[in-house]
């Protein structure tokens, strides 16, 4: 597999043939204890990262935030993080400062658009509501909350006080997106002051989308997933996806209900929530073929298990201890899910594979940043909250790391549609429509899955490492947004990189709550806000 390297400006660096640069790690710590103010990184050692980014190629597509001030706005807004892999590294802050690319002030307020240049299935300002529960994960990180709290009211109420018309072209996790903000931030204020805005949207897919049986059906391409092995553009399946998104949204009604200090709504969507888990097992579950599949109007299965199968468990909808853990051997079967450039949205085996030619938005194998974010999403889950034997923390980090070496693009980092998965090279990938595509995670799962932070409600911190022992002897997340206080997740195998000591830790505003000697889950307790 080709490798993306880092830029020619970071300090350690030499180049070989061909003009690749090659990240040489520079030994001997950088850092001695904790600086005032509760930082162990200095933003300015990253800096040469977004210098590099800003002279890849012109700007030709200006928002709220241009190249020339990107270094400024990421020095206020993001967590900082290193790491001994100067790809991962790399694309972190590149993933960063696309993000930055696709933040646009309206009269309305701030908005998060999917592509730069205007789209005709867009609506007002060019947004689209595929990505936006992504949108809202990525952003719940920054340190300006007002980005994705306009975001949220400008899709809930931005319509003279109405949802957008838009809002249901396309599924989504809008609900879930909002709990899960306030897991971030800690403040329930805005969550309870959206539940009626919520439960009304709820009540709007029921009336559009559901079955008599309780189900959600959905057009494969309202799903953001056009040319699918399990159906077309126009057949009313009943998918996994939309099924998931349903009853993950209505735990989030729930919580916001409960936010606002109303304990019966709460338990009437607990109890939609538990109706609807159970439907899935019981309706999409395929035994035979053990996984989670498109039902056809006919009430067949799909022939093709499709990655969507995994897409419940980036909600932890199936119960543990069932057996429907079995699923996620596809995930490493290289005539299941696993291919060279990444996780595949068909398994590789299925006759249909790659079937529907190529540049027409096609789900049937290639590799979608979109699915693989849901993918890593639901198995970090899988890890963090399931106890299981299928796959490891191993798998986990492998398949993020193929996703971030697919990143890249004439050796320069790049995100875009999608992409091929024995080649790498990007479907779509060589115009402006494609370049710097906002339709998938990534600083998210860096945070909440290699570096382990767990959201909660309560004031307990969590973290679990997705890291296998043995892979890193370090790294740093520094200024995590958290609860009104500023977090730092530090791992050093022997303490020589930062001099605080071996094992990991976790900080709270630069006081340690939690230490571990190896790479463990671990606890800590925040301390009490100051009124």
């Amino acid at each position: 597999m080709s490798r993306l390297f880092p830029s020619p400006r970071a300090p350690g660096n030499t180049r070989l043939a061909g003009g690749v640069w090659l990240a040489v790690l520079v030994a001997g710590p950088v850092l001695v204890g904790l600086p005032v103010g509760g930082r162990v990184l200095d933003p300015e050692r990253f800096v040469h990262h977004v210098r590099w980014f800003n002279a890849m190629e012109p700007e030709t597509v200006t928002n709220a935030i241009p190249n020339a001030a990107a270094w400024g706005w990421l020095k206020e807004n993001i967590p900082f993080f290193e790491c001994p892999d100067r790809e991962v590294e790399t694309i972190y802050y590149y993933r960063w400062w696309t993000f930055r690319k696709h933040i646009v002030q309206t009269p309305q307020g701030f908005v998060f658009t999917e592509f730069l240049v205007p789209v005709s299935h867009a609506g007002p300002y060019n947004t689209i509501s595929c990505a936006a529960g992504f949108h809202v994960m990525e952003g719940r990180w920054l340190q300006n909350s007002r980005l994705v709290d306009d975001y949220l009211l400008f899709w809930l109420r931005g319509n003279e006080g109405r949802p957008q018309p838009h809002l249901h072209k396309y599924s989504h996790w809008l609900a879930a997106a909002a709990q899960a903000r306030t897991l971030a931030s800690g403040d329930t204020a805005l969550l309870a002051a959206l539940l009626p805005d919520l439960q009304n949207d709820y009540a709007a897919w029921e009336r559009e989308r559901q079955r008599a049986d309780g189900l959600f059906w959905q057009y494969d391409v309202r799903d953001g997933m056009e040319e699918s092995i399990s159906g077309s553009r126009s057949a009313r399946n009943i998918r996994p996806t939309i099924n998931a998104y349903m009853f993950a949204n209505a735990r989030a009604v729930a919580a916001a209900a409960r936010a606002a200090g109303q304990p019966a709504l709460a338990e009437e969507f607990e109890r939609k929530a538990a109706r609807l888990r159970a439907l899935v097992q019981e309706q999409l579950w395929d035994g035979p073929a053990g996984f989670f599949k498109v039902k056809l109007p006919d009430g067949s299965f799909s022939s093709a298990r499709e990655a969507i199968g995994f897409v419940p468990w980036m909600f932890c909808l199936p119960e543990a201890g069932r057996g429907f853990e079995v699923a996620w051997r596809q995930l490493t079967d290289p005539q299941g899910f696993r291919a060279p450039f990444g996780i595949t949205t068909a398994e590789r085996r299925h006759p249909e594979f790659r079937s529907h030619g190529v540049g027409t938005c096609e789900w049937d194998g290639a590799v979608w940043p979109f699915a693989t974010s849901q993918t890593l999403c639901a198995l970090a889950n899988l890890l963090q909250e399931y106890r299981q034997e299928e796959v490891s923390v191993r798998d986990y980090f492998d398949a993020f790391l193929t996703y971030v070496r697919s990143q890249q693009a004439r050796g320069r980092p790049y995100i875009g549609e999608y992409l091929d998965e024995v080649t790498g090279e990007w479907i779509n990938g060589k115009n402006d429509r494609s370049r710097y595509y906002n339709h998938s995670l990534f600083a998210d799962l860096v945070i909440t899955g290699v570096a382990g932070l767990r959201p909660r409600a309560d004031d307990v911190v969590e973290v679990q490492p997705l890291l296998p022992p043995g892979t890193w002897d370090w790294f740093c997340l520094d200024g995590i947004p958290y609860h009104g206080r500023q977090l730092t997740i530090v791992w050093d195998r022997d303490g020589s990189r930062y001099q605080l000591g071996p094992g990991l830790r976790v900080y709270e505003d630069g006081r340690e709550i939690a230490r571990a000697e190896r790479l463990a889950p671990l606890t800590g307790h925040l301390t009490p806000l100051r009124k």
